[in-house]
């Protein structure tokens, strides 16, 4: 019996996963029957590569041969398994790693994110992310960003937002009360307290044990490489990002390189690192990063009534 113990288990919908521009207006245009014959007809056509794509690539590339392989990505698809037929030859064609898949034929498919202990569930529809969200299931809508092509780059860079991501939103709660000087107050009183866990933290903690994965591969073979590094990019300045490295140590979790940038547009710096995924709780932040990123949207909290 194969087991998901211990593994890293990324849910993604197709609709995240590849661009199925075309096929969503022929479904809300001309219906499902014209949806079905656009799928059977071009059953043989790939599919271009969608918003998380890239870092989905990436991710099942950290996995070795044999039994070495810590990363699973799961389809879970609200197509039936004859429209999908088309998911899965480009799953194919592409050389992606994904063997199991869901079809629920547009009944909600987050509800199968925790049958399978995954700790990310990745779509573009936004309805099914804010119900998994309520249902503390962690999600992210994925935003319309411009195609990558960056294969020469073998590393993964994965970027998370902290309030409302990593952690929770009492921070932000106080913020919308009390404003900026109210918010530095109360920071800076809670300053050694670290916050509560937020909807995306299993994903930041299974990242890190991926991570320490990586590093005894380097430590035990010289030649070896670290391709996975994580960063923060928050709007906290000092002091109130005493806060942050309070939860981290909190939460035994590190990362490679944080961005405390005091209310700095963030795509500045995430230009920069150039993340293969960027995690934010607000759209103020996260549309600006997804012209030039892949860029997810985690609606969680006060942020996002």
């Amino acid at each position: 019996m194969y087991s998901l113990q211990d593994k890293l288990v990324v849910a993604v919908a197709s609709s995240a996963l590849f661009d199925l521009t075309e096929s969503d207006r022929v479904f809300r245009e001309q219906g499902e029957d014209a949806y079905r014959a656009h799928q059977r007809e071009r059953e043989d056509q790939v599919l271009a590569p969608g918003v998380a794509f890239p870092f989905l690539r990436r991710l099942l590339s950290l996995n070795g041969t044999g039994d070495d392989r810590p990363v699973e990505v799961i389809l879970l698809s609200r197509n039936d398994p004859d429209t999908g037929s088309r998911v899965f030859h480009s799953i194919e064609k592409h050389g992606l790693d994904i063997e199991r898949a869901v079809f629920t034929k547009g009944a909600p498919p987050w509800r199968y994110v925790e049958s399978f202990g995954a700790s990310l569930f990745l779509t573009a529809h936004p309805g099914d992310v804010r119900e998994a969200l309520r249902m503390g299931i962690p999600a992210g809508q994925v935003l319309s960003s411009p195609a990558q092509d960056d294969r020469d780059d073998p590393g993964l860079r994965i970027a998370f937002d902290f309030d409302g991501v990593l952690a929770d939103d009492a921070s932000e709660i106080v913020y919308q009360k009390e404003g900026l000087e109210g918010f530095r107050r109360e920071e800076e009183k809670k300053r050694n307290l670290p916050l509560d866990p937020g909807p995306l933290l299993r994903l930041f903690r299974d990242l890190g044990r991926l991570q320490a994965l990586e590093r005894a591969r380097a430590k035990a073979d010289p030649a070896y490489v670290v391709r996975l590094r994580i960063a923060i990019a928050t709007a906290r300045g000092a002091p109130a990002h005493q806060r942050v490295v309070a939860s981290l140590r909190e939460w035994g979790l590190s990362v490679d390189e944080a961005f405390f940038l005091g209310g700095v547009e963030k795509s500045r710096v995430l230009g920069t690192f150039r993340p293969h995924i960027f995690f934010d709780d607000q759209l103020a932040h996260a549309t600006p990063a997804s012209h030039v990123l892949p860029a997810v949207h985690v609606p969680f909290g006060v942020a996002n009534p």
